[in-house]
């Protein structure tokens, strides 16, 4: 017989709210990745997100253009390379910023872990990010441009988590809380 997954709320479990995937196949994997549907308490508020964000845009903005500065006084051949114009560095930041920031308050709602969460998902969205940039290098763009941007991938990933988990942090469950002890 199926279980109805939005039946009853589990008493049990803080939130109130059921675990979506419990009794699925999907159970033992969202529970390697302690995506557990319970919010970590405390949650950050909303005006410390939004300060957070504003400091994680305005770091990522700052650590791409020292970057850029220190490439291009590194590497004197990139003075003019396209992607080092501020307008096309910073809209993709600010994208990517947001996004992360926006992230960050969904996976505190999701987990009692975030912040093992929040961190292995940036490690993950960064390399792909740097997918575009191995593009460039296959089209023949400079190296050492393209070695500044995937630097600047970094730079961002490190500012912006950062200033989310320590601007607008969450709430960890202890260990031994009924979760393995490692974070393997």
């Amino acid at each position: 017989m199926p279980r109805i997954l939005w039946a009853m709320p589990d008493p049990a479990r803080p939130s109130g709210f059921p675990n979506p995937v419990a009794g699925t196949a999907l159970e033992p994997l969202f529970a390697r990745f302690h995506i557990d549907f319970r919010p970590a308490d405390p949650q950050p508020s909303w005006a410390r997100v939004a300060a957070a964000t504003a400091v994680a845009l305005v770091g990522s903005l700052a650590a791409d253009a020292v970057l850029v500065a220190a490439g291009k006084a590194v590497f004197p051949g990139t003075d003019h390379f396209a992607h080092f114009q501020f307008g096309d560095y910073a809209k993709l930041t600010v994208i990517g910023v947001l996004i992360a920031c926006v992230a960050w308050p969904v996976v505190t709602r999701v987990s009692t872990r975030p912040r093992w969460v929040f961190l292995r998902a940036a490690v993950v969205v960064t390399a792909v990010l740097l997918l575009p940039d191995v593009y460039l290098l296959i089209r023949g763009e400079s190296a050492r441009g393209v070695l500044v941007l995937m630097t600047m991938h970094f730079a961002i990933g490190v500012v912006t988590y950062n200033a989310l988990i320590r601007i607008a942090p969450a709430g960890e469950a202890p260990s031994g809380a009924g979760e393995p002890t490692t974070d393997g």
